[in-house]
């Protein structure tokens, strides 16, 4: 299964009041395990910078004046995340701005089923308790030691870690191959099988049995099949 961790930067709170994304990020993970590929990309809001939101992310007015625009990265953003499910921490506000632009960019709009909200997730497995992105990461222990300032890419990583840990794959954390834990294809890694004292009984029935046999007698006398009859 296919899905997009995103996470965006804006200008403000709320795209009604004109405010816009500066800032996507996109990791990619396949069967909840990061595959390396990103999708990453600053935007012009034709607009000033407001205090607030510039000390959250730190995008000022002067660099993101010479980005592109979003409507000239849309089509390059909606291929990237195709059809794929789209993972986001407090996922109304990133869907909302998103697809606003998207809106005043002419292109189709994302829908809400293509959604799985983080901080839903997260208030369900732990009631009661902080699941702000920060407040996860402390819990499952994954390092926040380069987040001075939100950055989308960034956001997503942590992200990325702290959604497998959610939905119970551990072992697919981003950090894995350099946190000294020893990576499951590394040399010395497998583990030794104990054959069973008795072996289990065969669930085939005699008709399965001799239509397999019939199968495999069709693959010719090489086929891998011929040696398990």
């Amino acid at each position: 299964m296919r899905e997009i961790i995103l996470d965006t930067e804006t200008t403000g709170l709320d795209p009604k009041e004109g405010h816009r994304v500066v800032e996507i990020g996109c990791v990619e993970l396949v069967n909840a395990i990061p595959t390396g590929r990103t999708w990453h990309c600053y935007l012009n809001p034709e607009r000033d910078m407001p205090e607030q939101a510039f000390a959250v992310h730190g995008l000022s007015t002067d660099f993101l004046s010479s980005k592109p625009l979003f409507a000239d990265k849309a089509d390059e953003f909606l291929e990237f995340v195709e059809t794929a499910m789209l993972v986001i921490h407090n996922a109304k506000f990133d869907f909302g701005f998103l697809n606003a632009e998207l809106d005043w960019a002419s292109k189709p709009l994302l829908t809400w089923d293509r959604i799985v909200d983080t901080l839903a997730l997260a208030r369900r497995r732990h009631p009661g308790a902080p699941a702000s992105l920060d407040a996860l990461c402390r819990r499952y222990g994954i390092d926040l030691s380069g987040r001075d300032l939100h950055g989308a890419l960034l956001d997503c990583r942590l992200l990325a870690s702290v959604y497998v840990e959610l939905v119970g794959g551990k072992q697919a954390r981003l950090e894995l191959a350099g946190n000294g834990t020893q990576r499951a294809d590394s040399p010395g890694s497998a583990a030794k099988v104990t054959p069973r004292a008795t072996p289990l009984a065969t669930r085939l029935t005699a008709e399965e049995r001799e239509a397999h046999r019939a199968f495999a007698a069709t693959l010719g006398d090489d086929a891998l099949w011929r040696r398990y009859e």
